[in-house]
């Protein structure tokens, strides 16, 4: 498995990850013994980056990461979670002691005394402004209660702002087939900062797989069920935001695209490391064979005409709805 260095961290991780939000919870019911399997079919893979938060679960994700992670001593893994969503969105809410208090949490939950890398849970946008903010998480550093910090973001906006902080070591936001605008500014800054840029939901909510169509259903406490609207955060989680019906007909051209031998989840990633830019991908997986499958992605070559056809049918299809929004 190919390997990049995490913008400041200074640490190098896979360039494919390991989303965790599905072991903890809004994507229907997996269980304990399944994703531990889950964690190790993907390790196994080379995979050495795992992605959780605090509110997976309300601290599941994180607590069988720490419960893996004891099992597996020799294996070298870069645990990046997030805080911040366990709390009202109200920007006041983001101060030094609430941060003391989520890492602490964080902390417990993964069995460290350091975390590797706290990203901020998509706040409100005015706390990227806020100097203070970024002085507290530059104590916590100093303190040694973590490594480094990152910000995961909703908007290009919000990204734009973080990559300009000085000590911000990465970014997580959406970006895929479905969802191109990083690509007109945030990619082109991370770069020339020399932050990392980690691609959250990779395959649009599992639309970029090819395995759905307009009649395919989600259980009820899967957030592709009760998200669609909005109505639990924000709509860009969900599908990227991209109309479930459009979504399925893009996913259908998409396929189109990709290669004999080549599944369309892994086309779709292996698009995303090919962008100049992108650090790492995080894919979850609610099982080991979609593990090891999004793992393996990492040494797929698309053909010279693949990121054209992406672009077609973006511009065709998602563009008009989806590039003013977020």
């Amino acid at each position: 498995m190919e390997t990049r260095t995490l913008g400041r961290t200074g640490r190098d991780v896979s360039v494919v990850g390991l989303g965790t939000w599905q072991l903890g919870a809004d994507w229907g019911d997996v269980d304990h013994d399944e994703a531990l399997a889950v964690l190790d079919g993907a390790v196994g893979s080379g995979v050495t980056f795992f992605d959780t938060a605090d509110v997976y679960g309300d601290g599941r994700s994180e607590q069988l990461i720490g419960e893996y992670l004891r099992s597996q001593a020799a294996a070298d893994i870069f645990v990046a979670t997030k805080m911040g969503r366990r709390a009202e969105q109200d920007p006041k809410n983001f101060t030094l002691d609430a941060f003391r208090a989520w890492t602490e949490r964080s902390r417990r939950n993964l069995g460290v005394d350091t975390l590797d890398l706290v990203q901020l849970h998509c706040p409100p946008s005015a706390v990227f402004s806020d100097d203070q903010v970024f002085d507290d998480l530059d104590t916590l550093v100093a303190e040694n209660v973590i490594a480094a910090y990152g910000v995961s973001v909703e908007t290009v906006e919000e990204a734009l702002i973080a990559i300009r902080r000085p000590h911000v070591a990465s970014v997580q936001i959406i970006f895929n087939a479905f969802r191109l605008k990083p690509l007109d500014e945030v990619l082109p800054a991370a770069r020339a900062a020399g932050v990392g840029i980690i691609a959250r939901v990779p395959l649009a909510s599992g639309l970029l797989s090819g395995r759905y169509t307009a009649d395919t259903t989600f259980a009820a406490d899967d957030h592709r069920t009760y998200n669609r609207t909005g109505d639990a955060f924000d709509v860009g989680e969900t599908f990227s935001g991209v109309d479930f019906e459009t979504g399925v007909k893009a996913a259908r051209e998409f396929a189109d695209l990709v290669p004999e031998g080549v599944e369309p989840a892994q086309a779709a990633i292996a698009w995303i490391l090919a962008q100049d830019g992108v650090t790492a991908a995080i894919p979850g997986a609610r099982n080991v064979q979609q593990a090891r499958g999004n793992a393996a992605a990492a040494g797929v070559v698309l053909p010279a005409d693949f990121d054209a056809g992406v672009r077609d049918i973006y511009d065709r299809l998602l563009r008009d709805a989806v590039h003013p929004r977020w």
